[in-house]
């Protein structure tokens, strides 16, 4: 449940969704040996089984199978029904044989298994109590995420008459799950379990936010606000007043009433510690959520040296750049001189726009050198929507339509312009757009050849991975040149390494949540608001955060191996195409694949 949440929580909400029919059952193709069949045979059911208990992952993906669902979230029998679903792929996988599939599905083989086997692990009991005690979270609640999707700039597609009645309908469900929540919360308070007071209260200021929205102001009311052409002014009426009185009668009372619980009766109980180790079973708990995030068994201590080790590179690199600056300081002055200084901090969102257009036309004049397999989707640059601009980050991403017809959109953030760093906009842009985000997730979504788990799915280690790698390549793509730039990919990039040390710290070592703050301000330009809100989330969300560094750091070590061992035949462009040409894999699934392309001659 929440590495779903997680999932959900994580996706930028999407612009309104073409209508698209449901998955296909799979098409033998030229080639296919009869274990083929089997295995496209077994990811069409799975991805069939888990649409149907998780309407809004089919939503996702425009297809409107269930469009007035959410799914029965925080069940017992959603519970066992995800249980029984993992327990039925593995045991159909095992009855194919690998070694008669083809490459690819060799690989697919490979992820299906890695996946279902971690995820399997997360029913033990021992786990199951933690994680159900501990329903929602600032980060990723229901809550956080739900209003975007239905808000008419979200998944949920508001073209038709139906498609407003049936966001009432899923709407009604999603207020009989905060319900649901409370009762979750409830039966962790009775086990002694709870979560850290300050993650607490950052999910009563999130419902005290929606209660105060009123009905007209709502986010659940914005789709009213205005029709496409089309609809009867009748019609326009009658959902007017439907989604007024929804709001009035049935989602702000569910709000006040989780909010007004989580207040009264949940605070004074929940625990002043923040990391998991203090609970009863916590520090094994941890361990699991480790693998899960980074898809590689590693301890916490191992990872937290790691850390240490890199954020002391890092600073060495950073004294270099201060040097070439001619900066006359120690680099925590540094630090605050980027912070403060006028000349860093665009004037305008128009500036903004234009330097952001301007590296991108930058970037593509190289990218040919590095890269032979592009995406169809074009790119758009686009300021963040207002109406999210503030709890936004300063750049993300949203990906387009695997047909193209949609283009994916770098969104970069115009809010309180005095903190949009102009030193952090190079690393930013490879990072979220080229040849970041936009290229790895286009790449994946648009190969028909992948079975949809693997065009729409993905870890954490491999995608955000994939982009931090890409801010390693700003040398070959003309970038970061001059000192200041290249100070920002190293922010970017010592952002990723404190989070090794600092959500280990929290979570396996008694780290308080003071101490993680100044850690990351101790040792980055990063502002103190920023530092903050980095450290609570990696309270709310155990383990995500040591993600990203370590897929990077194995996508950079699989390079490292294949231009030692191919010497002169080394072809970046090859070797990226071998990367993401088959979507996001598991880090172990990726070494293997790299290790056998590097045998091959890189090939």
């Amino acid at each position: 449940m929440r590495l779903i949440a997680l999932l959900l929580a994580a996706t930028v909400p999407l612009p309104a969704l073409a209508q698209s029919p449901a998955p296909r059952p799979p098409v033998a193709k030229a080639g296919d040996s009869a274990e083929d069949a089997k295995l496209s045979a077994l990811f069409h059911a799975s991805d069939e089984a888990t649409l149907r208990l998780n309407p809004l992952s089919a939503l996702f993906r425009g297809d409107m199978r269930w469009p007035d669902r959410i799914g029965d979230l925080y069940t017992d029998g959603y519970r066992a029904a995800q249980k029984a679903n993992l327990e039925r792929d593995l045991a159909a996988l095992r009855t194919i044989d690998r070694a008669r599939l083809s490459p690819v599905n060799r690989i697919a083989y490979d992820v299906f298994r890695t996946d279902a086997q971690v995820a399997l692990r997360g029913f033990a009991p021992e786990y199951r109590a933690l994680d159900e005690a501990m329903p929602i979270t600032h980060f990723f609640g229901l809550q956080a995420y739900y209003p975007d999707i239905v808000s008419g700039t979200g998944a949920a597609p508001f073209k038709t008459v139906a498609d407003y009645d049936a966001t009432l309908r899923r709407t009604s469900e999603y207020a009989a799950i905060l319900d649901r929540i409370v009762a979750r919360f409830r039966a962790g308070l009775a086990a002694g379990i709870t979560e850290p007071k300050l993650v607490v209260r950052n999910m009563i200021g999130q419902f005290d936010a929606l209660i105060a929205e009123g009905v007209e102001g709502s986010t659940f009311y914005a789709p009213v606000k205005t029709f496409p052409a089309g609809i009867p002014a009748a019609e326009q009426a009658r959902l007017r007043a439907a989604y007024a009185a929804q709001i009035r009668d049935v989602v702000t009372p569910a709000h006040v009433r989780i909010r007004d619980f989580l207040r009264d009766t949940y605070l004074p109980r929940a625990r002043d510690t923040v990391g998991l180790s203090a609970l009863p079973g916590g520090a094994a708990y941890y361990d699991y959520l480790i693998e899960a995030q980074t898809t590689l068994p590693q301890t916490a201590d191992a990872v937290h040296t790691l850390g240490l080790s890199e954020v002391a590179r890092i600073l060495r690199e950073m004294e270099k750049q201060k040097a070439a600056t001619g900066f006359e300081g120690d680099l925590p002055a540094f630090f605050t001189y980027l912070r403060t200084e006028p000349r860093f901090q665009p004037k305008t969102a128009e500036e903004l726009r234009l330097d952001y257009e301007a590296i991108g036309r930058r970037v593509a004049t190289r990218i040919p050198e590095q890269f032979s397999l592009l995406p169809r989707a074009k790119l758009e640059i686009r300021p963040v929507p207002a109406f999210r601009e503030k709890g936004d980050a300063a750049g993300s991403y949203n990906q387009g339509t695997p047909d193209g017809s949609r283009p994916g959109i770098f969104y970069y953030n115009t809010y309180d312009l005095k903190n949009r760093y102009k030193w952090g906009e190079e690393t930013l842009y490879l990072h979220e757009a080229v040849p970041g985000h936009h290229f790895q997730i286009s790449l994946a979504q648009e190969n028909e050849a992948l079975p949809a788990f693997m065009r729409f799915g993905g870890n954490t280690a491999y995608v955000e991975g994939w982009a931090l790698y890409a801010e390693t390549l700003w040398k070959e793509l003309g970038v970061e040149s001059d000192p200041y730039q290249r100070m920002g990919g190293l922010n970017d990039e010592m952002l990723r390494a404190m989070r090794l040390v600092v959500d280990t710290g929290l979570h396996a070592k008694g780290w308080t949540r003071d101490r993680a703050i100044k850690y990351m301000t101790d040792n980055s330009p990063m502002p103190l608001s920023d530092a903050t809100a980095e450290v609570e989330r990696y309270i709310a969300v155990p383990g995500q955060a040591l993600a990203y560094k370590t897929g990077a750091l194995t996508i950079q070590r699989l390079k490292a191996k294949a231009q030692a061992t191919l010497g002169a035949t080394f072809d970046p462009r090859r070797f990226h195409a071998a990367v993401l040409d088959t979507g996001a894999l598991p880090m172990t699934v990726l070494e293997k694949k790299i290790d056998d392309w590097i045998a091959a001659g890189g090939e």
